[in-house]
C-alpha cells in the first residue's frame, strides 16, 4: 500500500472486508425467547456481544481465492460489454491479490 497502489489498496480492503464478515456470527435468541417487550431484552454492556468465528489459513485462503476468481469473471463481463479499462483495473487487482496467496 505504500506504493501507492490504488488497485491493490482496494482489492485489500475488500477482501479484508470479505474476511471479517466472514469472521461474524449470527446473534444467538436470547434463552428467554424472541419476545421483544422491553423487560425481556438484555440490558448493559456486552450484553449484545457474541465471539467472532475464529477462521483457519485454509478459510482464509479460500476466501482470497473467491476474490480473485470473482474479480477476473467480472473482467470478462466488463471485456465482453466493452468496458476494457475497468476490465483492466478488476484484472490488476486480481493479480494482486493472487500475490498473497501460496503457490498452488
Amino acid at each position: 500500500m505504500k506504493s501507492r497502489d490504488r488497485a491493490a489498496t482496494a482489492a485489500l480492503r475488500a477482501t479484508l472486508a470479505a474476511i471479517d464478515n466472514a469472521e461474524a456470527v449470527v446473534p444467538a435468541q436470547e434463552a428467554t425467547g424472541t419476545s421483544l417487550a422491553i423487560e425481556h431484552i438484555a440490558v448493559g454492556v456486552g450484553t449484545t456481544e457474541a465471539a467472532r468465528r475464529a477462521l483457519t489459513e485454509a478459510d482464509v485462503e479460500r476466501i482470497v481465492r473467491d476474490e480473485v476468481d470473482e474479480r477476473e469473471t467480472a473482467a470478462g463481463e466488463y471485456e465482453q460489454a466493452g468496458y476494457a479499462d475497468r476490465a483492466e483495473q478488476l484484472r490488476n487487482e486480481a493479480r494482486a491479490l493472487a500475490a498473497h496467496l501460496p503457490e498452488a
